[in-house]
């Protein structure tokens, strides 16, 4: 792994085996708050009256995502959901998981400011696979060691899923209508995939699988993303 600093001054990694960068250069934070953060979490909660009447007080939002990586997006939300006072249930699939001592050289909690969340990143990565983790009070952890075709993904298990993965041109399988198939089944009705990429072949491949597709205005570097929508 090679750590590369991006254009808003936050640290992303470039992977030999995929020839691949984990984040866009342009801004690997920025990128993570536009895309998953902005386009995500924050258009799910916006679109309920109330969140916690519509889930009831102890619910949490529920959160799946393909390509956990360096954990910056996981990290962005267990913030938001400190700030913002709301539970989250995140899972997260990783294959190919990121080591320990790479992870602890990246600058994001430097970045942010948030020295105090230095201990909870690690966590992340540092807890067992496969189980669930109380990382903070507001924040519940799973993640899971193991291929995307092979996990069997609960029907309407999640609110959310930010679709992290590599790029189509490095791994086009991972796009396929099959995956989105799984993706859709996975969420609850009303239930909302983001994106970075908005590649034709991909948006295709989401209608095949019954997403409706929303264009939206993309992060620095790129036009536009994608937010897809089950809506049955």
């Amino acid at each position: 792994m090679q750590i590369i600093t991006t254009n808003d001054g936050s640290h992303t990694l470039f992977s030999e085996q995929f020839n691949e960068v984990y984040h866009s250069r342009h801004g690997a934070i920025e990128e993570s708050k536009h895309v998953f953060i902005k386009s995500g979490l924050d258009y799910c909660l916006s679109s309920l009256s109330s969140p916690r009447a519509e889930w009831g007080s102890e619910a949490a939002v529920r959160i799946f995502e393909l390509g956990f990586g360096t954990g910056l997006n996981a990290m962005l939300t267990m913030l938001e959901a400190e700030k913002r006072n709301i539970k989250v249930d995140y899972t997260a699939i990783e294959l190919y998981p990121v080591d320990i001592e790479t992870i602890k050289v990246l600058n994001y909690t430097q970045q942010l400011g948030y020295e105090y969340c230095y201990g909870p990143f690690h966590s992340l990565h540092l807890v067992r696979w496969n189980e669930t983790h109380e990382v903070t009070k507001y924040f519940s952890f799973r993640k899971i060691s193991e291929s995307v075709f092979k996990f069997n993904i609960q029907h309407s298990a999640f609110n959310i899923i930010y679709f992290d993965a590599f790029a189509y041109t490095h791994q086009p399988e991972i796009w396929s209508a099959g995956v989105f198939k799984k993706m859709y089944d996975a969420l609850e009705p009303k239930g909302i995939l983001v994106t970075y990429s908005s590649k034709v072949v991909i948006q295709k491949a989401m209608k095949e699988a019954g997403f409706t597709i929303e264009k939206i205005h993309g992060p620095p570097g790129r036009r536009e993303m994608v937010r897809a929508h089950r809506t049955e």
